[in-house]
């Protein structure tokens, strides 16, 4: 917790005041009983009405203005805490936008998610309850007791002995709650990828018919993450019973003292009422304070997932400005790839081995082999999505590790292998590749990406895009992807088995249109048909994370048998679905 309290630095005059003003509330509710005692000794012992009248008007001013600096205190909690996960949210979201794919990778969605949603919500409300009650309930705990002194002390020894008790069992309840709070949120994240997972994946889970087997998954989790949940509540349900316990006992042994004490004229009836209602006092505090640090254990097993969160470092860092220099030994080079190896984090075998080639500006790049052979590993290392494990990519002769992060977006466009369109419009989405862009620079894109008819169906660039493009056919999402692409005309051009929802004819007039462009650029195309790819100017043929051949579709046809065999077999396929 001790690492998020700076970002409550913009709150330190709320966070003052807000202790301050509960403080005095306090205090105003500690001369309640003394006012009491005063009407039952004086008003109601010797008959005074007007002094009953004086005192029930203090009681009321006393009521009236406790609640405004009560309202007052709980203004300015409210608005520290949630300035506070206003600030820590932002924070964390952007340093999750920092890190890179390996990172982003091992943390999972569904735990990134949960880590700015549940995870800071717990943190707030702890900040909240901290601010209101954390110095008030101790100093009422306090403060009755040191008034209890003033009226009797050897009645009020019965105070210290309840206090011990129930601080006892606050801090006991207390060691036994914090990790069984962690080992909940931790089944709150497998439960909410269950749910993330079947969600997103919900066509797939009816076409395969799975229907019962997720919900048993889903069930099983949930009913893990309730049985945790019955544990810790089980646990901090007997955190009031056990305190109305000692509290009962400790008010039975003060009527019981305070009535010997009366009997002999050391204490006067009101006393013992004020000395009564002072326990209550005590008894109603310790609960609020056992409610606090229940909900402290809930923030400080946020607080530390989120500062887990904050604390995870890139593997991946730029350039302040740009460095290193051109190595280029070849005129119209424009990527190039040296002895180099990927190993992804935990994943055992390399996704990639002693990778090298070389693509020329202006060049068509086709890469094609089997499900899981490396192919989109290979062209993820070019925008640096991952960085090498071993040798080098190198963009126009320089290392892009060289590059700062806005130079390397400038020379390289991707089209991932999933589709994705963000809630807005066409032409918001469209701007992605260039914020600047003008409507005849988004028309001309749309119009290359074999786009228009799409978008003209929809009602134009303004048309309403929901989110994550449901309103949008696969095919349609994928060609608006790639339109987003060629927007900024940049250098290089990632196409990672884009078309794979779009028919044969508009693959090739895509493939026809990138061809014709007017400005000079670099297509790498990942695919699995040898028909996206035949008039590439290199098709790299790759296996088992290797490149096992390379050359243009009519030399690998007589020289690599994995690329001869992959074309037959789509022929083949061709020419039985035509027959």
């Amino acid at each position: 917790m001790k690492k998020l309290l700076p970002y409550l630095a913009n709150y330190k005059k709320e966070c003052i005041l807000s202790p301050v003003f509960k403080m005095l509330e306090a205090i105003f509710e500690l001369f309640v009983p003394l006012v009491v005692a005063a009407m039952i000794d004086q008003g109601i012992g010797y008959h005074k009405k007007g002094f009953l009248f004086g005192m029930s008007m203090l009681l009321v001013l006393l009521a009236i203005v406790g609640l405004g600096v009560s309202i007052t205190a709980q203004y300015f909690a409210a608005k520290a805490a949630v300035g506070f996960a206003t600030s820590l949210r932002q924070k964390l979201f952007s340093h999750l936008q920092s890190l890179s794919h390996t990172e982003i990778d091992a943390m999972g969605a569904s735990t990134m998610i949960t880590r700015m949603t549940g995870d800071i919500t717990l943190v707030q409300n702890g900040v909240n309850m901290v601010l209101r009650l954390v110095l008030r309930s101790p100093f009422v705990v306090f403060g009755a007791m040191i008034m209890a002194f003033t009226i009797d002390p050897w009645t009020a020894t019965v105070f210290v002995a309840v206090i011990c008790g129930l601080s006892a069992v606050v801090f006991l309840i207390m060691n036994f709650n914090i990790p069984m709070m962690n080992d909940i949120q931790k089944k709150t994240d497998a439960l909410t990828q269950t749910a993330r997972e079947n969600l997103t994946g919900v066509r797939v889970i009816r076409a395969f018919v799975k229907e019962q087997e997720e919900i048993a998954r889903f069930k099983g989790r949930n009913e893990a993450l309730l049985t945790q949940q019955e544990k810790t509540g089980k646990i901090s349900a007997l955190m009031n019973p056990l305190t109305y316990v000692i509290v009962n006992i400790g008010i039975i042994l003060l009527i019981r003292s305070g009535a010997v004490q009366v009997d002999r004229g050391a204490l006067t009836q009101g006393e013992v009422i004020a000395l009564y209602n002072y326990m209550s006092q005590i008894l109603v505090e310790l609960i609020k304070l056992a409610n606090l640090i229940v909900t402290i254990n809930r923030a400080l097993a946020g607080a530390g997932r989120v500062s887990e969160a904050l604390e995870v470092k890139s593997s991946m860092s730029y350039p302040a400005v740009t460095g290193g220099s051109s190595q280029s030994a070849i005129p119209g080079e424009c990527v190039s790839f040296s002895n180099v190896s990927l190993t992804y984090k935990d994943g055992g075998q390399p996704a990639l081995s002693e990778i090298n080639f070389t693509a020329m500006m202006g060049w068509t790049v086709g890469i094609i082999g089997g499900t899981g052979c490396g192919k989109s590993s290979l062209v993820n290392l070019i925008p640096r999505f991952y960085d090498t494990t071993s040798g080098s990519v190198r963009i126009f002769g320089k290392d892009v590790r060289d590059y700062t992060k806005n130079e390397l977006s400038a020379l390289v466009s991707v089209t991932p292998q999933k589709a994705v369109l963000f809630a807005g419009t066409i032409a918001d989405n469209l701007r992605w590749g260039k914020e600047d862009a003008t409507a005849a620079e988004m028309q001309e894109a749309v119009l290359m990406a074999q786009a228009g008819e799409v978008v003209e169906k929809k009602g134009g660039l303004s048309a309403v895009v929901e989110p994550g493009g449901k309103n949008f056919s696969g095919g349609q999402r994928q060609r608006l992807t790639v339109a987003r692409a060629l927007v900024g005309k940049k250098p290089i051009l990632i196409l990672d088995d884009s078309s794979s929802a779009l028919d044969m004819v508009t693959d090739k007039r895509l493939r026809e249109a990138l061809r014709t462009r007017e400005y000079p650029s670099t297509t790498f195309i990942v695919s699995q048909r040898t028909a996206a790819i035949s008039d590439a100017d290199m098709i790299l043929v790759m296996d088992n994370g290797r490149i096992v051949a390379s050359g243009k579709h009519e030399e690998l046809l007589a020289t690599c048998d994995l690329y001869r065999e992959i074309h037959e077999t789509q022929q083949k396929g061709a020419r039985e679905v035509s027959a």
